[in-house]
């Protein structure tokens, strides 16, 4: 399946459903399979793409929809992150956030019972920063895929 038949079939599932989760995955596997249909990908790493494509399976017909297309969506990102260092949109924001949380923590708890809540927002504030400085510069070097439709 290539990436013009997977965007079709995607869009099929779309309009064949009235769930909201259901379409939220169907609408990020069309918003990244778009963005990399206008990439301007090399053939080798289209036909990688392609065969990445056909592994997940999507044409299978499983009970529960949802979960099943969320799990290949996953996959589908942690490949494309493996193979070619494409990343979500506030990926390393969501990271530095998370991080600066767990350090702010650990540092609030140094400074005593009071100094929990400032560790914890100064630690998110510095992951946050940090985080979407390294967003801005891994879109600088256009590896950022669009996970939402504008």
């Amino acid at each position: 399946m290539n990436i013009i038949e997977a965007l079709g079939f995607f869009e099929k599932q779309l309009k064949e459903t009235d769930k909201k989760r259901e379409i939220k995955i169907y609408r990020s596997f069309i918003s990244i399979l778009s963005n990399l249909k206008s990439r301007g990908l090399s053939e080798n790493q289209l036909l990688s793409i392609e065969n990445e494509i056909e592994i997940l399976n999507l044409k299978s017909n499983p009970e529960n929809k949802r979960k099943y297309f969320s799990k290949k969506l996953n996959a589908f990102k942690t490949y494309l992150k493996k193979e070619f260092s494409l990343i979500s949109e506030g990926y390393y924001t969501a990271i530095g956030m998370s991080l600066g949380m767990c350090f702010g923590v650990a540092f609030g708890t140094s400074l005593g019972a009071s100094g929990n809540s400032i560790g914890l927002a100064l630690g998110m504030l510095i992951g946050l920063v940090i985080g979407r400085a390294k967003d801005l510069e891994a879109e600088k070097q256009n590896r950022v895929l669009r996970t939402k439709i504008n």
